[in-house]
């Protein structure tokens, strides 16, 4: 099947995701872990577009580009697993404008990928649901579905059983996220985490959740990259409606009740910690 669109939303942002709450419970024999947690998106992040081509090629470019690979990228995985499904034999020229730093637990690589399907569903007609497209995805990383989703949701199991859920009291805040430019090893956290269950997630409005919740990696995370510990403090001395780290680290985020109110925080936390990145969006 040959099908392309190179006039019709030929772009897509990667939302930056955020564990507004994540709860490890085990390990499981896989390796992988059984963790509950709410995924909330801002509404920016990456940058993906698309042209037509012979080939499925990409090019990354962008803050955060150096050192990311061209030839072997999330992003390219995604296309062809695609491309494989639906059985095109279309090719596409995708550009990655890279502007979220790399293994910073909002993500990263996960969000590209899923942002790659969205987009190339559209380019090629391929005209595969939401859902179909989350699990299709599922090979290509645990937080893919989600991030393909792109939408607030309850995650369970390996954070691949998915319910979404009303923004509820979450609505109309906006998010500063703040990241020391520090990579920490997402293997490397829940190695660490101290394998004690302290129970799940409990209420159905994912803002009170969160509030009443935790992040179980934080702990490990801050052991490895200490200044997780100064970004934290920082952000809790903000008018925030709470501060914690997202995913297995290094970037932390404050909840704000207006825009005004996280870019104040933004200029607080820069003149505090000048060599930080930031980026300010609402929630989807």
């Amino acid at each position: 099947m040959t099908a392309e669109n190179p006039t019709i939303d030929d772009s897509e942002i990667a939302c930056a995701k955020i564990n507004l709450a994540l709860h490890v419970r085990r390990r499981l024999p896989d390796g992988y872990h059984d963790i509950e947690t709410i995924f909330a998106f801002l509404d920016c992040g990456d940058h993906l577009s698309v042209i037509a081509g012979t080939n499925i090629e990409l090019s990354v470019e962008g803050q955060f580009s150096d050192g990311l690979s061209n030839s072997d990228n999330l992003v390219l995985d995604a296309a062809r697993l695609l491309a494989l499904h639906a059985n095109i034999d279309a090719g596409a020229k995708i550009t990655l404008d890279k502007r979220l730093p790399v293994a910073s637990g909002i993500g990263g690589g996960s969000a590209d990928a899923a942002a790659t399907l969205r987009l190339l569903n559209r380019f090629w007609n391929t005209e595969l649901s939401l859902e179909s497209l989350a699990k299709l995805s599922e090979p290509l990383g645990a937080d893919v579905p989600a991030c393909v989703i792109n939408q607030t949701c309850h995650g369970a199991g390996i954070g691949q059983d998915l319910m979404p859920i009303e923004n509820g009291k979450l609505s109309g805040h906006h998010v500063l996220l703040v990241n020391p430019l520090v990579p920490v090893s997402t293997a490397a956290v829940f190695r660490d985490w101290d394998g004690v269950d302290h129970g799940g997630l409990e209420g159905s409005d994912p803002l009170l959740a969160a509030m009443a919740g935790r992040n179980d990696l934080q702990k490990p995370a801050q052991i490895l990259a200490p200044v997780i510990g100064d970004l934290l403090s920082e952000l809790n001395k903000t008018d925030s409606v709470i501060a914690r780290m997202s995913g297995s680290g290094a970037t932390c985020f404050g909840i704000y009740e207006t825009e005004q109110l996280s870019h104040a925080a933004e200029k607080r936390i820069v003149e505090t910690l000048p060599n930080v990145w930031t980026m300010v969006g609402g929630l989807r």
